[in-house]
């Protein structure tokens, strides 16, 4: 991984503003920018390293893949766990697998600060409920306008703090690692991507798409097709199931499709 000797001021407020424009696209908007496959290149981008971005960004986003909240249950911090992973794999030049291991902690830490940051929330709540029986529009949009500020200055601030202070403790902190250990965590964390497919599988998955599943497996280990192929010889399937799908008649009432794990 290409290594970014110093991060400068105007580069560390750059990434807070767009770590700030992330956090509130996850809970307001919903474009889908926080996620790694975008956050990487742009933080690469702003650092200099935009290819390198990516393929940490593409890395991040295999594991978080999988990883979606279920009800009150709230994975680790997409938004901050791919940027601030990102930076530190650019800054101390370590594998997007190693950085894996620095950045799903991170994360961790980032959710449970966002639960706390929710709970101090709640008494909103009651305060938009007077407003909406009075019919006070303006006043339920100012206190979104109000969370989405408080949101943005979270992100922000942590992601200044961590890029900007931290990026040279980063530098001497891997230096003091010893290389098996490096190694160890490369090794860990690519295993990582993997879990993410897996939890993503788990609940995706039908039994008549095991056979795609394992057409794909071949296609890539025996076959040493590039992804790129691999998705396409799968786009042509979905699209072939769409249509054979679409034109069978329809059945109503009298379906015999039983209920089973998966979408």
């Amino acid at each position: 991984m290409e290594v970014v000797t110093d991060v400068s001021l105007m580069q560390a407020l750059l990434i807070a503003l767009f770590a700030g424009i992330a956090g509130i696209d996850l809970f307001n908007v919903l474009t889908h920018i926080h996620r790694p496959i975008i956050t990487g290149p742009i933080v690469g981008l702003i650092l200099g390293k935009p290819e390198a971005g990516l393929v940490a960004g593409a890395t991040f986003e295999l594991m978080w893949m999988g990883l979606v909240p279920l009800a009150g249950a709230q994975p680790p911090n997409v938004v901050l766990g791919g940027i601030i992973g990102t930076a530190f794999a650019l800054v101390t030049g370590q594998t997007a697998e190693q950085a894996i291991l620095v950045a799903v902690p991170f994360a961790i830490f980032v959710q449970i600060c966002i639960t706390l940051l929710f709970t101090v929330y709640s008494p909103l709540m009651s305060v938009a409920d007077r407003y909406a029986k009075n019919l006070n529009f303006a006043g339920i949009a100012n206190l979104n306008y109000l969370g989405m500020t408080i949101l943005f200055f979270f992100y922000s601030i942590i992601a200044f703090a961590v890029i900007y202070f931290g990026a040279e403790a980063a530098q001497g902190f891997v230096k003091l690692i010893p290389k098996w250990v490096t190694d160890g965590l490369g090794f860990a964390g690519g295993l990582m991507p993997a879990i993410g497919f897996g939890i993503l599988l788990n609940i995706m998955l039908k039994k008549q798409y095991v056979a795609y599943f394992i057409l794909g497996f071949l296609l890539s280990a025996y076959f040493k097709q590039p992804l790129l192929a691999i998705a396409l010889i799968g786009l042509v399937f979905a699209l072939i199931e769409f249509f054979i799908r679409g034109d069978a008649p329809a059945e109503g009432s009298h379906s015999t499709e039983t209920e089973e794990e998966g979408i």
